[in-house]
């Protein structure tokens, strides 16, 4: 019952907090403080409105907001999506642009469950849509999920992959980005030896943790230095009564959150500092830089518990991919068994999060692959995000990754639409 009183507690703290930022904002925005030239006024209500903002986007599930793209034919083509598989703890979604026909090139892009939504990869959706047909992992809050729904840990999310790739096709790519990588490598080991038929074309791992201790971070760093007894009494708590998955043991996404922030401390400071400045002058928007990136960021997820410890105790501090002793449901799985799907690894030179040399180390793993199927690429000045989103992912790794997946597709290969 504390560790619910705890969740409560945090989560009364971020209702409060947005709480002030409504009530600065309303109180000096009343039209008789116009008489006062006083700067504090402006600047008190600017916080509250980028207190208030930021600290709602924190309870919100980002909508996707991939409404339409254009196509060869010179129309703007509607974009739904839709659910293809539907499972207690994510489902696997469709992006359907109407009036198109098939591209060609089936992606399964693999989402990260670290804390932020599915919709963190937006704008790697909508860069794959004029020449993919994009399938997403959407995993679901962990908060929102009854206990009767049992547990999710990383044998569970290996076998969600399975499932997935099974409904999906043996034509089908898959990109994992960043916290899947490992265990989208773990799950095409799997069909190898489990069922052949539906082992995806290619794989591409883009800045995973494969082997952590390949290269250090502050990520590595940490899973060292605290033991997982510290680490469960330390961000382990039970999800409150105003939830569906009251008395669920998760990790918050507030406290990922915090950790996340307490990263890059100075950079996030100064930026909420010259936004509150942008608004006091009456030169912030709606959609402005700051709050397209900061409405994604700030949108957190609780994962259970169970997952984000496995992933501690299993992939950092056990390395069990990395040295390949890595079991689902009792049985090994092997990833030399993997002879015939293409991979292909993406690093970013400036990445602090899985810095270069943890996510090649999975070339090295699949041992059964002959080297015309294996592929590396760093990307010299790009950081974590910039390697799955912004301008490098656009101008040179999403051009390499999609002649990739060509050279291992069957028949005729399309043509690669450019992304501005």
């Amino acid at each position: 019952m504390r560790y619910m009183l705890t969740y409560d507690i945090m989560e009364s703290m971020r209702v409060t907090n947005q709480w002030m930022g409504s009530t600065a904002r309303a109180m000096c925005s009343y039209p008789q403080l116009g008489l006062f030239a006083n700067p504090w006024i402006k600047m008190t209500a600017a916080w509250g409105e980028v207190a208030e903002r930021s600290f709602a986007r924190m309870a919100i599930k980002p909508d996707w907001g991939i409404h339409s793209i254009p196509a060869d034919d010179g129309r703007d083509h509607t974009v739904t999506v839709e659910p293809v598989r539907e499972l207690p703890f994510g489902d696997l979604i469709r992006f359907n642009v109407h009036g198109r026909a098939p591209t060609g090139r089936k992606v399964l892009l693999v989402a990260p469950m670290s804390g932020h939504y599915a919709t963190l990869l937006r704008s790697t959706v909508l860069s794959l849509l004029p020449d993919c047909d994009v399938y997403v992992t959407d995993w679901h809050n962990a908060r929102d999920i009854p206990v009767s729904a049992g547990k999710f840990d990383i044998e569970d999310y290996t076998l969600y992959l399975v499932d997935f790739l099974r409904v999906m096709g043996p034509d089908t790519h898959v990109i994992a980005v960043c916290q899947p990588a490992p265990l989208a490598l773990a799950a095409t080991a799997y069909l190898a030896e489990e069922d052949p038929e539906a082992q995806p074309r290619s794989l591409t791992l883009i800045g995973g943790p494969i082997n952590p201790d390949a290269a250090a971070t502050d990520v590595t760093d940490f899973g060292r230095r605290v033991t997982m007894g510290q680490l469960e009494r330390m961000v382990i708590q039970r999800v409150g009564f105003k939830y569906a998955g009251a008395g669920r043991s998760v990790y918050p996404g507030l406290q990922q959150l915090s950790s996340f922030m307490a990263m890059n401390a100075e950079k996030h400071a100064t930026a909420f500092a010259e936004q509150i400045m942008r608004v006091a002058k009456g030169e912030a928007g709606d959609h402005d830089k700051h709050n397209k990136f900061y409405d994604e960021y700030l949108a957190v997820m609780d994962m259970t518990a169970e997952f984000y410890l496995s992933t501690v105790e299993r992939i950092f501090k056990g390395l069990e991919i990395a040295e390949n002793r890595f079991s689902v449901a009792g049985k090994m799985v092997d990833i030399g068994k993997i002879t015939t799907v293409a991979v292909k690894t993406v690093e970013g030179g400036k990445d602090d999060i899985s810095a270069p040399g943890q996510c090649v180390a999975a070339l090295d793993l699949c041992t059964g692959l002959p080297a015309h199927l294996k592929a590396s690429y760093l990307e010299p000045e790009a950081g974590h995000y910039g390697i799955f989103a912004g301008k490098s992912w656009r101008n040179r790794i999403r051009p390499l990754v999609l002649d990739f997946i060509d050279a291992h597709s069957e028949g005729a290969k399309p043509t690669v639409r450019a992304v501005k």
